[in-house]
């Protein structure tokens, strides 16, 4: 059932689809990557939920528009795409930019997101480790996250220049949230990272702390490619959230909120 979603303004979104019932499950992938990032993903969920997988402008197998990569961008387009597919509100997990979309739909588009996973992203500046800074300067950039795009682009391997800028000046100048924002949000929400990842452990502890019904997991011995690396840890972990979002914690001590 994959294959292409028109959208308004002669806009084509690639979107994978697997499994046939249970409820809608958006995976929105990162930067640079598509829907093939979601593979051990999609098989630990396909057989309960209904997996849509949306490849972004410019990314897999969708093809770019013009203008500017920004997240509110971004987002407008992911929404359009749920409103075409789901009915009602989603689950959304998102990693890296994925996360940052998944982030910006929760709380501007509330009425789309039954529970979100936002995986890998600081959401802030000050969120972000030292080495996530020094990686969007890195010379060598280009080259890793070239990827597959060569191969399955339908814009060709020529126009891989102008998406890499779009999504580089996209990095350096991330979109903001606050923790005021997070304490609005009605949805649950679980903020999950690697213990080496690119954000900062204690911020992001923070971030769970300000939403109402906010949850954190640290994936331990890996990186930024935390679904990829540990992707059993990951799965069996959006699992039991997606399963049970509002758990009754069992001899809750105060660990998430004490500061």
């Amino acid at each position: 059932m994959s294959g292409y979603v028109d959208l308004p303004g002669e806009q084509r979104v690639y979107v994978e689809v697997h499994g046939s019932g249970g409820e809608p499950v958006f995976l929105l992938h990162g930067g640079f990557e598509g829907a093939d990032s979601w593979g051990a993903q999609i098989k630990a969920l396909e057989p309960d939920y209904h997996v849509f997988v949306p490849e972004r402008r410019g990314h897999g197998r969708s093809p770019d528009v013009p203008g500017p990569y920004t997240i509110p961008v971004m987002a407008e387009e992911t929404a359009a795409v749920i409103q075409t597919l789901a009915q009602g509100p989603a689950h959304l997990v998102g990693w890296s930019d994925g996360a940052y979309v998944a982030a910006y739909l929760t709380l501007h588009r509330p009425e789309l997101v039954r529970s979100a996973v936002w995986i890998g992203q600081p959401l802030a500046e000050e969120g972000r480790t030292s080495g996530e800074r020094t990686l969007v300067n890195e010379p060598q950039l280009k080259e890793w996250v070239r990827g597959d795009y060569d191969k399955i682009s339908p814009d060709g391997p020529e126009h891989f220049d102008v998406v890499f800028e779009k999504v580089l000046s996209l990095w350096q100048n991330p979109v903001e949230m606050s923790f005021e924002e997070f304490a609005t949000v009605t949805a649950p929400v679980l903020v999950l990272q690697g213990d080496d990842d690119g954000v900062r452990i204690d911020w992001n502890r923070r971030v769970a702390a300000a939403l109402p019904k906010g949850q954190f997991a640290v994936v331990p011995g890996t990186g930024h490619g935390a679904p990829m690396q540990r992707a059993a840890i990951v799965n069996q972990m959006i699992l039991s959230f997606l399963a049970d979002p509002e758990p009754e914690r069992f001899i809750a001590l105060g660990a998430l909120k004490d500061t």
